[in-house]
């Protein structure tokens, strides 16, 4: 298992490992990630309830899917994210991120520091009979991010037992305290939610990695069961940040000088006493950083991300990956530290024979062919005051999406085309921000150009008016941009706020907007009637008439009624979904070309009668 899955010849696609198995279907999930960024997120339930893709821009040039996919998955999946880590950039705003809103929940650690994890618990069903209920989990480095940094991640499958295994405890506890650290309330629905993902984890038996013997699963931050290396001939550590705390601690479990893979800018500013404790120290090769001929889009990141800690025990090996850097934030919240990161943690222990030793997995045969010797001196240190800015503001990220900041919407009377008064209310009292320079804000719907200036208003904690918008662009999601006074550095992050006064018809206005078009309703359709668990049927709906931005016209001449049949006899809910289709566009007022086309209501009119009369007999 540790060669296959760290040697870096071994890729996992995100969204392959999302996919519900052949026979099941994706029931219900609960993700944790310490940041993430709209796009994609908005990937995922495609992922979960339709296909795969090979990259995100396949899955967010189809609008029809990112919509069916979240309808999809609506109340059934809940993702977790450190409060003010949600990535907005500037530019144009995305009206399909309001499709997120209920999926999408801000915690914060309850000690202080960073909620850190990575990891995914998904429930899968099967399509047919009474099989057993399948589970997958996924702990990550990774984030919910588009960066293309060096990630490690375990992925285990398993089925959901009668009887709770002891070593999932951890899983278990983890998943269930979420509703209780977000900055907002949770809804009974998503709590259920979450509480019945967690009771899964600890009834399911995982299947063991090839030389692996046993899995321990270790959470930091949250509940009793937190990690620490045990004592050992050798360690060698993985982890892009560091501090000498923590890498002293940790070269005190080994009886041999240890390994260390990571960063130039953050090894420059561990000292050399630190340092030399250890036997090697390396750096990853710039030229591993990126795959040949391979160009970063705006906002990705790139280089070493993963987490990995390995030790030899004797002829036994412990391997650990998970969320955890070498920090002590990270790894010394148990020994009285004021602030802790919430990580997660999978070890696996093996025969050194089977599962690899250091050598192996971190050597010249293994991820260590990716690297190079650190120099000292070769990267200047961070100059302090970027250093303090760069606290100030993610204080700053912290206190705005933490506080209690509100939205709420007022219908504008006696115009034209309806708009709806989208206000700001800062918390009784207002937030200082004392080291901020300048605050804008906007609907992340809309973009960087519908801008507020928001400083002044939230600290003397006065509503301010965010503009007249569109139906359709109403959202709780808004984008912040900070800028620390004194070295002008500026940030630009999302939250979600309560929005007060939400019409009903909001979510009507978006389904009418990506429909749009007679050609596009049909294709969504075909959606809706493709079997359960084929995704390459999917996938073909989808693409047909996809070519760039638009849509070509063909899929309306297909046998509807034939489909149609057919989903009655599956009796798999797909005729509920068209059900609910033809209400929510009749209720929002679309009709013609933006609505149900005249000849398919005719059609579904006669079918669902001749249905009900059926019935009746």
């Amino acid at each position: 298992m540790a060669r296959a899955t760290l040697d870096p010849e071994t890729r996992l696609l995100y969204g392959e490992s999302l996919q519900a198995p052949p026979g099941y279907r994706f029931e219900a999930g609960v993700a944790t990630t310490f940041s993430m960024d709209f796009e994609t997120a908005l990937a995922v339930p495609v992922s979960l309830a339709l296909f795969a893709a090979e990259n995100r821009h396949d899955l967010l040039s189809h609008p029809i899917a990112l919509l069916e996919g979240a309808e999809r998955i609506a109340g059934r999946l809940a993702v977790f994210v450190d409060a003010g880590q949600i990535h907005a950039g500037a530019g144009l705003g995305n009206r399909l991120c309001s499709l997120l809103e209920r999926t999408i929940v801000e915690v914060e650690a309850p000690q202080g520091g960073s909620f850190h994890p990575k990891l995914w618990a998904l429930r899968f069903h099967p399509l047919h009979g009474d099989g057993p209920t399948f589970m997958r989990l996924l702990v990550l480095s990774r984030n919910l991010t588009r960066d293309r940094s060096w990630d490690a991640v375990v992925r285990l499958d398993g089925v959901r037992t009668g009887s709770p295994k002891a070593g999932n405890r951890p899983l278990h506890d983890l998943v269930a305290a979420l509703p209780d650290i977000a900055v907002g309330d949770v809804d009974a629905e998503r709590r259920a939610l979450v509480v019945a993902v967690a009771e899964d984890l600890r009834h399911t038996k995982w299947d063991m990695p090839d030389g692996c013997e046993e899995v321990a699963f270790a959470v930091n931050g949250v509940g009793r069961h937190h990690w620490k290396p045990e004592w050992c001939r050798k360690i060698g550590i993985v982890s892009p940040f560091c501090d000498a705390a923590a890498l002293d601690y940790l070269a005190e479990h080994a009886d041999e000088a240890p390994v260390l893979i990571s960063r130039p800018d953050q090894l420059a500013c561990i000292a050399d006493a630190t340092l030399d404790k250890f036997g090697r120290v390396a750096v990853l090769d710039e030229q591993a950083e990126t795959e040949d001929g391979e160009e970063l889009r705006a906002g990705e990141q790139q280089g070493l991300h993963a987490k990995i800690y390995v030790q030899e025990q004797g002829w036994r090996t412990r391997l650990t990956l998970g969320s955890g850097n070498a920090t002590g934030a990270a790894l010394l919240g148990a020994r009285g530290r004021t602030t802790a990161n919430v990580e997660v943690f999978a070890t696996f222990t093996g025969l050194r024979s089977k599962l690899g030793g250091i050598d192996d997995i971190l050597g010249d045969t293994g991820f260590g062919r990716l690297t190079r010797a650190f120099e000292s001196g070769e990267v200047e240190k961070p100059d302090p005051a970027d250093a303090a800015a760069e606290r100030a503001l993610l204080e700053a990220r912290r206190a705005l999406a933490r506080s209690g900041l509100r939205l709420r919407c007022e219908k504008v009377e006696d115009v034209g085309d309806p708009r709806w008064r989208l206000l700001l209310i800062p918390p009784e009292g207002g937030l200082s921000l004392e080291r901020l320079g300048r605050v804008r804000v906007w609907p992340i719907t809309l973009g960087e150009g519908h801008y507020r200036e928001a400083l002044d208003a939230i600290r003397a904690g006065s509503p301010l008016t965010l503009g007249d918008v569109a139906l359709i662009d109403l959202t709780r999601f808004l984008a912040i941009e900070i800028t620390e006074a004194e070295t002008a550095r500026a940030e630009t992050f999302s939250t979600g706020l309560l929005l007060d006064g939400l019409p009903a018809e909001r979510d009507g206005a978006i389904l009418r907007w990506v429909i749009g078009s007679r050609e596009t309703f049909l294709r969504y359709l075909r959606l809706l009637l493709a079997e359960l668990g084929d995704p390459f049927g999917a996938v073909r709906i989808v693409q047909d008439g996809a070519d760039g931005g638009g849509w070509r016209a063909g899929s309306d001449d297909q046998p509807l009624l034939e489909d149609l049949v057919r989903a009655h006899c599956s009796g798999d809910g797909r005729l509920d979904a068209i059900e609910r289709l033809v209400r929510r566009l009749e209720a929002s007022g679309a009709s013609g070309e933006k609505g149900v086309p005249d000849d398919f209501l005719a059609l579904w009119r006669v079918f669902r009668t001749a249905l009900e009369t059926a019935d009746a007999r």
